[in-house]
């Protein structure tokens, strides 16, 4: 598990890519830290706006389309890791949303230039 990456995914660096050849300016894997806990870190957040990105896994973060559980090699240590990553997802959200961010997430199997457009149409109408 060495060589998973805590950042930097090919979906990230590519949603990253489009966003920053569009002209928007972002800060990637910027620690938020609120009142107690460790900091949050989205993957791509917007410091004025208050918008944090997340990007997930399909795997890691239980994707109800793509997600695979291993079902017979480590299946008792995978079920409650994604279920974990799940829950730390959630709590993140409400975390955030009651510091007055504006949480999106996303799938790394939906396309970028889908994920570009969302984020920069949840961008305008925040700053307008």
């Amino acid at each position: 598990m060495r060589a998973n990456r805590r950042r930097d995914s090919r979906p990230e660096r590519q949603v990253r890519s489009l966003l920053h050849a569009a002209g928007m300016r972002f800060r990637v894997d910027f620690p938020i830290r609120l009142e107690r806990g460790r900091p949050i870190r989205p993957d791509i957040v917007f410091t004025r706006a208050r918008i944090a990105v997340f990007i997930e896994g399909c795997f890691w973060h239980g994707c109800p389309d793509h997600g695979q559980r291993p079902r017979v090699r480590n299946a008792h240590y995978w079920g409650p890791k994604i279920a974990g990553n799940q829950e730390r997802d959630r709590r993140h959200d409400l975390a955030l949303s009651e510091a007055g961010w504006l949480v999106l997430r996303f799938w790394e199997h939906q396309p970028p230039p889908a994920v570009v457009t969302e984020v920069r149409s949840v961008y305008r109408a925040s700053v307008s």
